[in-house]
């Protein structure tokens, strides 16, 4: 649907509300301007879309002074706006040069709005589609995870997790004093072992024989 012009007031409205504004700058006058204009509105059905692309259709007679503020001198003149601002200029009835900008101008309609992509969901620390790293609990509750369950696998699991720790924290307080008392530990200060009777022959010990009688050695041999 075209949007014939009728006030500077209007025009800023419809630059304001459609992200792509095609504009005819036509005269009543202009033999060229209607010629190319079944094109205009042929693209104009074709492509219209409230909100979003809108063809506008301005008198330069009648409205001089949107005519001048865009700097329009020659008729017919094609001005394509995106946000308020002119992207494409075609000036004279060139019906294939009009087509192919106006399919250009449809195209970065199309283009996702800004701030779009932030449109999808958060996600939350921990959590989300990949299974790297462990959510963290709150009050049972699994923070980017799964809710935690209660079963006797858990308690169980928790259970043995505990003394394992506990058991291996144990052997391993204070390794030097365990070391000192040792009866391994040479410099630990002992009682002499006390001395065995073998027939009435005392063998070790203090005081007693080194070995009962009877029995000879090489060093005996020797002598």
């Amino acid at each position: 649907m075209t949007v014939n012009i009728s006030s500077p007031g209007e025009w800023q409205r419809i630059l304001g509300s459609s992200t792509i504004v095609v504009t005819d700058f036509y005269a009543d006058w202009c033999g060229p301007c209607k010629m190319i204009a079944p094109t205009f509105d042929s693209l104009s059905t074709k492509y219209s879309k409230p909100g979003k692309i809108a063809f506008c259709k301005v008198n330069v007679d009648n409205q001089q002074s949107i005519a001048q503020t865009h700097g329009v001198r020659a008729m017919p003149t094609f001005l394509i706006f995106k946000n308020g601002s002119v992207i494409e200029t075609i000036q004279g009835a060139n019906p294939p040069a009009l087509t192919s900008a106006v399919e250009k101008a449809v195209k970065l309609a199309t283009v996702s709005a800004p701030g779009a992509s932030f449109n999808t969901p958060g996600r939350t620390l921990g959590g989300g589609s990949s299974s790297a790293g462990t959510p963290v609990r709150r009050g049972g509750q699994a923070l980017g995870g799964q809710p935690w369950k209660f079963s006797p696998f858990n308690i169980l699991n928790a259970i043995l997790t505990f003394f394992g720790l506990y058991f291996v924290s144990l052997f391993s307080f204070d390794p030097y004093k365990a070391a000192e008392k040792s009866q391994f530990n040479l410099n630990n200060p002992r009682a002499p072992p006390a001395p065995i009777e073998i027939k009435g022959q005392k063998v070790g010990g203090q005081g007693g024989s080194a070995r009962p009688s009877g029995v000879r050695t090489l060093a005996d041999l020797t002598k």
